[in-house]
């Protein structure tokens, strides 16, 4: 099956590599878990004799066919992931969700997955490298922004390993890396989840300012807004 560049296919082929995403996922035989593009089926294999719930989303109806004839058993959702309907799929379990993700729709995926948390467990995704570290950056490194803060009010981000560009077909321009998120975060302390995504995304894009100077305009619009609504 040739990759196809529309739907940003670059698939995994080493072994090695392979193992290494299935032994730091650790399925159980009792988890339900949500494949987000298994391709030609890699992970799928591997997945299936792991856990008894497997369900998979897959928008190539080329890779539809091969994984009906490899795994007549599996569970195959036709479409798009990001119009799939999570709660539908976790029924009344929590998922655990896993993929090779298509690098264009990376932050589109994730913060589908994050509004949908009460639902979803946990997550391990194949990123691109950059993106990774900039998910899991800590504070005080160069690489912590945006991503870092909002992913990190609600889950727990941990970098696993580099994946190299010369482990898929076709060989992509850049380097990958394993990351996972675990929604385990205590998010009482947060009134209003969109002022405080629109507060972190406000404070750095505009990074060259006093954050008393960055925020003033926000907060004088919340003000005037309470203001007015009183």
């Amino acid at each position: 099956m040739k990759p196809l560049k529309r739907f940003g296919q670059n698939f995994l082929t080493d072994p090695h590599y392979i193992d290494r995403i299935i032994e730091a996922f650790a399925a159980q035989k009792t988890d339900r878990i949500l494949e987000i593009g298994p391709g030609k089926g890699s992970l799928t294999e591997k997945l299936i004799t792991l856990c008894d719930d497997l369900t998979t989303v897959e928008i190539d109806t080329r890779a539809i066919e091969l994984l009906k004839e490899k795994f007549p058993t599996l569970r195959i959702l036709e479409g798009d992931f990001l119009k799939i309907d999570i709660a539908a799929v976790a029924g009344d379990s929590q998922l655990r969700v896993i993929g090779n993700i298509p690098y264009n729709i990376t932050t589109p995926i994730i913060f589908k997955l994050l509004e949908e948390r009460d639902k979803v467990g946990d997550i391990m995704l194949m990123v691109q490298l950059e993106v990774a570290k900039r998910i899991t950056a800590p504070p005080g490194n160069k690489e912590y922004g945006i991503l870092s803060v909002v992913l990190g009010a609600y889950a727990t981000l941990e970098y696993h390993f580099k994946v190299p560009a010369t482990v898929f077909f076709p060989k992509p321009k850049v380097d990958s890396a394993i990351i996972s998120l675990h929604f385990n975060k205590d998010e009482s302390i947060i009134n209003d989840h969109k002022l405080f995504r629109t507060v972190v995304r406000t404070a750095f894009n505009q990074r060259r300012k006093t954050l008393k100077n960055s925020l003033s305009p926000l907060l004088i619009s919340s003000f005037g807004r309470l203001h007015t609504s009183n």
